[in-house]
């Protein structure tokens, strides 16, 4: 039997924490559903704005919709703080929609994550702000 890891495992130091939140941010950023969703265990629980899912199926299935409406995508994320298995997560993304409208999204995540490494838990708050394409901050090529 193959058994799932994904490390640095938890517990978490300020070195471990902070590395996870890079590969977060670097996975998020190739918009690949099928290579963030590896990232969480197979009964992950999320709740992203008011949505609620469960399961590396249905955090698929949310990530290709998101990155279908969310074009040009480009995040960062910050380490705010971190324990034990915990680490919460400030970020900030831009993206556009179809009729080329800017939006720069700001929220906070709280993570909980089993002892293989894989996310468990991911609480995501998020607000939207229209921006002009002038006020673009994350400007770096895809990839």
């Amino acid at each position: 039997m193959v058994t799932e890891s994904k490390p640095p495992f938890p517990p978490f130091t300020l070195e471990t924490a902070t590395q996870k939140v890079k590969m977060a941010e670097d996975a998020w950023n190739t918009r690949d559903p099928e290579k963030v969703a590896l990232a969480y265990t197979v009964d992950s629980q999320w709740r992203n704005r008011d949505e609620f899912l469960s399961g590396r199926e249905e955090i698929k299935a949310f990530l290709y919709r998101k990155w279908a409406k969310e074009l040009d995508y480009r995040l960062r994320k910050e380490l705010w703080a971190f324990t034990g298995d915990r680490i919460a997560v400030r970020f900030e993304y831009e993206w556009h929609d179809q009729a080329n409208q800017w939006y720069r999204a700001y929220g906070n995540e709280m993570w909980e994550f089993a002892e293989n490494g894989l996310m468990q838990y991911r609480f995501a708050s998020i607000n939207d702000l229209a921006i002009a394409p002038s006020d673009r901050k994350f400007l770096w090529e895809r990839g």
